[in-house]
């Protein structure tokens, strides 16, 4: 029998497909298109309510790769608890890098530069002058260093900095310099003029950045969130934005969406986007490429790409 591959997009629009396979177009409608037993390699919607894309999991019972279209996988790994063991779980490294390093640097300059009460004065009609912080000589923290802290890095470069600081899970050494394990990070944050956040959510890493974290920061100091909202504590840092010591500007938030009354809209110094960082015109053109090497590589039996975790085996 052909293996069904669920795509969330359409497999029309996605050119260099490998054949020998069964293509079905599935974004979460309410039917599913086939019958999920027969699905073999299942594309999860993106960009939909975390519960969606776990819907046919259960059915799955003859999955064996589950991929993301998103860096993070948190959403998705409750639902692999029902497949059997040696399905694999992939994520969409390389897909949204260039969108999420965009916005890290849109975050960071706008913050700094008071962008957002520019706005607000323009509104008001209102000219609004004065000094402002530079990103030049600023020493910088990437809390999280994969493929997207090092893409943020890779945007950071002409800016002049002072010192740019990596902290990952473990210890290791790049192109760019040393990367400090997680031990090291709270002699490190009392120097850093702006933190950023780009960890995967795990548990080990859910509210890293807690009260003890934020305490830690340099007065001014500004922290950026392009990772999961549930990596900050919200309750710890609503606490100090509050007293006005550090800024922040966050991509997402915990919860999220953040509801309309959340004392999070209105603390100071705070810079809310919708969680923007990865649908831009770059996603769709680097997902399809991403999907067409990992079917054929299906196809072919060769190793697939960005294995976050095997059911049934210790996580990557």
């Amino acid at each position: 029998m052909t293996p069904d591959v669920w795509l969330p997009i359409p497999p029309d629009d996605i050119e260099g497909l490998p054949e020998g396979l069964n293509y079905r177009y599935w974004n979460g409608a309410e039917d599913f298109p086939a019958d999920p037993a027969q699905c073999a390699f299942y594309v999860v919607p993106y960009m939909k309510p975390p519960g969606l894309g776990q819907r046919p999991l259960p059915e799955m019972g003859n999955v064996e790769v589950v991929q993301t279209l998103s860096a993070g996988t948190d959403h998705v790994e409750p639902g692999m608890r029902h497949l059997r063991p040696g399905v694999l779980l992939c994520n969409a490294r390389g897909v949204h890098e260039a969108s999420t390093g965009e916005l890290t640097l849109t975050l960071i300059l706008a913050s700094l530069r008071g962008v957002p009460d520019f706005v607000r004065a323009q509104d008001r009609g209102e000219w609004l002058g004065g000094f402002r912080p530079a990103l030049a000589d600023k020493n910088v923290l990437i809390v999280g260093y994969g493929s997207i802290g090092a893409a943020i890095e890779d945007r950071l470069a002409p800016f002049e900095l002072a010192r740019v600081a990596r902290v990952a899970r473990s210890e290791r050494t790049t192109a760019r310099g040393k990367v400090h394990p997680l031990t090291e990070l709270p002699t490190m944050l009392p120097e850093a003029d702006v933190v950023i956040v780009s960890t995967p959510l795990t548990e080990a890493t859910r509210h890293l950045v807690d009260a003890d974290f934020l305490a830690r920061m340099k007065d001014g100091a500004l922290l950026v969130n392009v990772a999961r909202g549930a990596v900050v504590d919200t309750k710890a840092l609503l606490a100090e934005l509050e007293t006005g010591r550090i800024t922040a500007a966050l991509d997402v938030t915990d919860p999220e969406p953040l509801p309309r009354e959340h004392p999070l809209w209105r603390a100071p110094g705070v810079l809310i986007s919708p969680h923007v960082g990865g649908p831009t015109s770059a996603f769709l053109p680097r997902a399809k490429r991403l999907l067409v090497d990992q079917l054929r590589r299906y196809v072919n039996r060769e190793p697939l790409r960005n294995v976050i975790l095997t059911t049934g085996a210790t996580r990557a």
